[in-house]
């Protein structure tokens, strides 16, 4: 009682001292999981220098380890979030669920926490969980019961156990085999038993359940659905779509409301369509989701209009339609067809901006100063008529004196204002300084017959910079306009790396010769600075991936703790509501707070719904981008399963305990090197040095490094590449083991001591 009066009275005036380390952590344990350097520097009182001094007293503690820092806030260490994605692992003795959360630092807190699963009398579809499950949780904290101090109730049910496995049926004279398409699977072949292969024929994309696993022989199963067929082009990513139970067909009702839907008139719209948008997309887009305009004002600066598809009028809460789309939660594109959110209706008709078409939109006007800084905006809900559809290599053609027929008759009054604005706003975001990682894309075409005709690295242009720089500030009027607004929004958050990783990344730089602060606040410019030393350096590639990977994931949130990468404050997706969910709700909040319709977010809409959908279409998205790279693995491993025994040139990617990773520089392909296999030598993995190192000899094969390979093996059907090292590692020390180093150290320890006695 006496703490928390003394803490009161500390709180109620301003502090002239810094409060110490047992006050902070009571004002911490009593606000679980909401506070952080603001809000306890609001508490305390506390100004200017002391706010400094705060920061840097957080920070020793979270050296410590007394607390952490999660999405910028703080909390004690272990601590769980509220909403949790989580595996059902086991039962009590009572038969109630036991989870535990899908990421969990074992070697930082301990053991994962257990999580009780409350279930309901009645369980909505979608709530019901069994072993083996992967779950969203809404989880609070309790007393501990029989050692379990988490309670949670189940959102969804993200994903259920695979009592099946998916591979390709090769036939043979007595039934067949099944080729798994898994990676961790790779070589273990299931034998499909005469009577077993239900109507599969050579070559079928199959899905087989186990029959049996015994300890003599190969296991065995049996077909229970046929997906599809290798020989189709579309077969590849077939794979990937059952792998992930990607939902790839509509539902009936969806279908039906679609063929329903009619186009919107001027009701609740204002009239732009004079206004001449351009839309600037890939030359193969189906869709045309946003459209930009420029004019300048008087002042030197100019007026910057973005237009997005207003999805939300055909899409409205509780729909079919919506219902469809939150369960997707994103389109997925693989390079030979695209999974969409919404069927082709909706996006590529009615939704797409298409040339002298008129079209609904929201609208939002920003008004940009000469120094490139945004001075204000405004929201409108259009009818717009773009004026002309261009592809990136287009406009930047035209722009630079070299334009078609098509974009010529655009460059004075439609493409020299939209640069010009560009141009400007590229001054504020020099000064914004967000962080500038140089990784190229690699693109795969495919010939008619869905194979591999070659993989490129699409040129980088300014058009691809100006439509991002206005979509980023779009973005941003977005959020700060709900924000003042008081409406719910998803945001698009990005978390500063965790001190975890930027240990091992000053650990890593400093082997390098490069340093990296310790003190003060972390900001991109930190890491923008290391990639400005190794500008055009041999380390470039490979202090380029180092920094992308001591980052952390961008996702949706329900709470805003900003977004780093991009160095903002308040971020919110608004500009591809056709393929994302998560814009689709921003699109709903501000019809809601710029009154601009009846199919706007609901009054009473859920902070704590919003944060669940948040949690879900993180995972779909997490979901996209796994099916998309092993699609391109399976892809490119099909391009090189003729060149096995060729060799290629590369760097290494990736190094591990097991071996090393290759990135081809030809085709972008990842291949593995078994350290079985390097040499001639015991190689050790160092971890510091990102190295393997070979013990007798001291070889070294670092991350980075260029290196030959010959192509071993590829398994197309997992998008697996085996590699074996053609070059020679860099010279090094050889690596003693620890009763060498031991060995060693008593023999110096005792010539030391002959010496002092022949002095003596």
């Amino acid at each position: 009682m006496a703490r928390r009066i003394f803490l009161l009275s500390r709180i109620k005036n301003k502090a002239t001292s810094l409060p110490d380390k047992a006050d902070i952590l009571a004002f911490i344990r009593a606000q679980p999981g909401k506070v952080g350097t603001r809000e306890i520097a609001r508490a305390f009182g506390l100004k200017n220098a002391l706010r400094a001094e705060l920061k840097r007293l957080l920070r020793d503690l979270a050296d410590e380890g007394t607390v952490e820092q999660r999405r910028r806030k703080l909390h004690h260490p272990g601590a769980l979030p509220q909403t949790v994605l989580a595996d059902v692992v086991t039962r009590d003795r009572d038969g109630d669920l036991i989870a535990t959360p899908d990421e969990w630092d074992a070697e930082a807190h301990g053991p994962a926490p257990k999580i009780r699963i409350l279930v309901p009398r009645k369980p909505r579809p979608g709530e019901a969980a069994g072993l083996g499950d992967r779950v969203l949780l809404r989880v609070e904290e309790t007393e501990e019961d029989g050692g379990i101090r988490h309670r949670g109730r189940i959102i969804r049910v993200i994903d259920r156990p695979r009592h099946r496995v998916l591979g390709i049926f090769r036939k043979g004279p007595r039934g067949g085999r099944l080729e798994p398409v898994d990676k961790k699977m790779l070589g273990k072949e299931l034998v499909i038993p005469e009577g077993a292969t239900g109507d599969a024929e050579d070559g079928d994309l199959v899905a087989v359940e186990t029959t049996r696993t015994g300890r003599l022989g190969l296991p065995s199963g049996r077909v229970v659905e046929k997906l599809g067929s290798l020989a189709s082009e579309r077969a590849v990513s077939l794979i990937a779509i059952n792998a992930h139970s990607i939902p790839h067909v509509f539902r009936r009702e969806t279908i039906a409301e679609t063929e329903a839907a009619r186009p919107a008139t001027m009701a609740h719209r204002e009239d732009w369509r004079d206004v001449p948008f351009v839309t600037i997309d890939p030359p193969d887009a189906k869709d045309h989701d946003d459209a930009v305009h420029a004019e300048t004002a008087g002042d030197g600066g100019f007026i910057v209009n973005v237009a997005i598809a207003d999805v939300a009028h055909y899409v409205r809460p509780g729909s079919a339609l919506d219902h469809e789309a939150l369960v997707r939660g994103n389109s997925v594109y693989f390079p030979d067809r695209v999974v969409p959110m919404l069927p082709e209706r909706i996006s590529n008709d009615l939704c797409s901006l298409k040339p002298q078409v008129e079209r609904p939109a929201l609208a939002v006007r920003m008004v940009i100063g000469a120094d490139g800084r945004k001075r204000s905006h405004t929201f409108h809900r259009i009818m717009m008529r773009s004026a002309a559809k261009l592809s990136y290599e287009q406009a930047q053609l035209a722009i630079s004196g070299r334009g078609d027929e098509e974009a010529e008759p655009l460059v004075e009054p439609i493409l020299k204002p939209l640069y010009a604005a560009y141009e400007t706003l590229v001054r504020a975001r020099n000064e914004r300084s967000p962080l500038d990682l140089d990784l190229p894309e690699r693109k795969i075409l495919l010939k008619g017959d869905g194979t591999v005709d070659r993989i490129i690295v699409p040129e980088r242009l300014e058009a691809h910079r100006l439509i991002e720089e206005f979509m980023i500030l779009a973005n941003v009027a977005a959020a700060e306009t709900l924000e003042k607004a008081r409406v719910p929004l998803i945001y698009r958050v990005h978390d500063e790396p965790s001190l975890e990783k930027v240990n091992a990344l000053r650990e890593f730089l400093q082997t390098l010769d490069i340093p990296f602060a310790k003190t003060g606040a972390l900001r991109p410019e930190a890491f923008n600075r290391v990639l400005r030393q190794v500008r055009g350096r041999d380390a470039e590639p490979l202090v380029n991936e180092v920094v992308l990977r001591s980052q952390s994931q961008a996702e949706y949130a329900a709470e805003n703790f900003g977004h780093f990468g991009l160095n903002l404050r308040r971020y919110a997706h608004f500009t591809s509501p056709i393929r994302r969910y998560a814009d689709l709700v921003v699109h709903r909040g501000l019809i809601r707070a710029m009154k601009l319709g009846p199919d706007g977010l609901a009054d009473d809409a859920d902070p704590a719904a919003l944060a669940e959908i948040a949690a879900a279409i993180s995972a779909t998205e997490r979901r996209a981008m796994l099916a998309e790279r092993e699609t391109s693995d399976r892809l490119i491993a099909h391009f090189l399963a003729d060149r096995v025994g060729a060799s290629f040139d590369g760097r290494i990617s990736g190094v591990t305990r097991a071996g090393l990773f290759v990135k081809l520089a030809e085709t972008g392909a990842d291949g593995f090197v078994p350290a079985r296999t390097i040499g001639d030598d015991y190689y050790r993995y160092d971890e510091a040095h990102r190295a393997m190192i070979g013990k007798r000899t001291g070889e070294t094969y670092r991350l980075g490094d260029t290196v030959t390979v010959k192509l071993v093996e590829a398994a197309p059907v997992a998008g697996a590449l085996r590699f074996e090292l053609l070059s020679a590692g860099r010279k090094g020390k050889p690596q003693r083991g620890r009763h060498e180093r031991r060995r060693s150290e008593r023999h110096g320890h005792q010539e030391k001591r002959k010496a002092v006695r022949k002095r003596r």
